[in-house]
């Protein structure tokens, strides 16, 4: 049965609303970011419109810009709430890139040989096995984090990028994996015999014609991957010391005399950004992905 024109349009409408009921915290973080300080601790109450948008908390946290130029510039005043701290951001939007990039590529790249191994290969027990690999996705990184802590400063893995990667590769390989086959599953395996009866041999089928059948949901895989390495706190919190991720160089704008908000939504925001372009551009495949095999009879 058909809905009516008026159950469509209250749909709509409420959809609207949930939609904005969400977007309203991310729209109001990225106001805030372009809000001067004032604006930010008005006494009166919150600031929405009224206030003349500047760029300063992104030249401190983006270009490397003193704050206490910024304060000569305010007429000498105290601009923030902090002490005498760096805000400057840049040396850890590269490790982030390094960490996040390094640890996808190599997470994608061992969860595809794998996966299609999964999809294609029989072998006894593998469904105890593939519940074993999403098993270890449930476990939280708390539960974890002091052997792995303990284990990599023995092995000297402690505050340096690779042991970051190994650490992020472990904690988004089962999802990966799981991802995958259900995209290696979709792929009929007639495909793989057929490449074979030409001639081609196992590895000339995988690479040559069911790899490129599924290049969507391997984008779709590296992006979750991405955001998953690029938001990560925990691990990162406690592997590290020199090296800070986003996730742990925003902690830092809270000091003992306040909060950095200015400077904390500009960072914020523009580490929001390239998971939001990216997830843009793979919403398809990542919607079908993140099914799992459910729609299959």
């Amino acid at each position: 049965m058909e809905p009516s024109h008026a159950s469509r349009t209250l749909r709509d409408i409420v959809a609207v609303l949930v939609v904005a009921i969400f977007m309203f915290p991310i729209l109001w973080w990225g106001l805030n970011s372009i809000k001067p300080y004032s604006a930010i601790f008005d006494k009166d109450g919150p600031v929405y419109l009224d206030f003349e948008p500047t760029l300063d908390n992104y030249r401190v946290t983006m270009m490397g810009v003193s704050r206490v130029e910024l304060a000569i510039q305010d007429g000498g005043g105290t601009y923030g709430a902090g002490g005498a701290s760096s805000y400057d951001s840049r040396q850890t939007i590269l490790d982030s890139i390094i960490v996040s990039v390094g640890s996808t590529i190599i997470s994608v790249f061992l969860a595809t040989l794998a996966a299609y191994a999964l999809s294609r290969m029989a072998m006894r027990g593998k469904q105890h096995f593939i519940f074993w690999v999403l098993s270890q996705r449930f476990m939280p990184p708390i539960a974890i984090v002091i052997p792995l802590l303990f284990m990599f400063r023995d092995m000297g893995l402690r505050d340096t990028h690779f042991g970051l990667i190994l650490a992020h590769v472990l904690i988004n390989l089962p999802l990966a994996v799981l991802l995958l086959k259900s995209f290696f599953d979709d792929v009929p395996k007639d495909v793989d015999e057929a490449a074979m009866i030409d001639g081609a041999t196992r590895w000339q089928s995988f690479r040559r014609v069911v790899l490129p059948m599924v290049r969507g949901g391997v984008a779709a895989t590296a992006v979750l991957c991405f955001i998953f390495s690029w938001t990560e706190f925990m691990l990162s919190l406690y592997l590290t010391t020199s090296i800070r991720t986003l996730p742990v160089k925003i902690t830092t704008f809270v000091t003992s005399t306040g909060t950095e908000w200015g400077f904390i939504t500009a960072l914020g925001t523009t580490a929001i950004l390239p998971a939001f372009v990216f997830i843009l551009l793979v919403q398809r495949h990542l919607v079908r992905g993140l099914t799992l095999g459910s729609l299959k009879e």
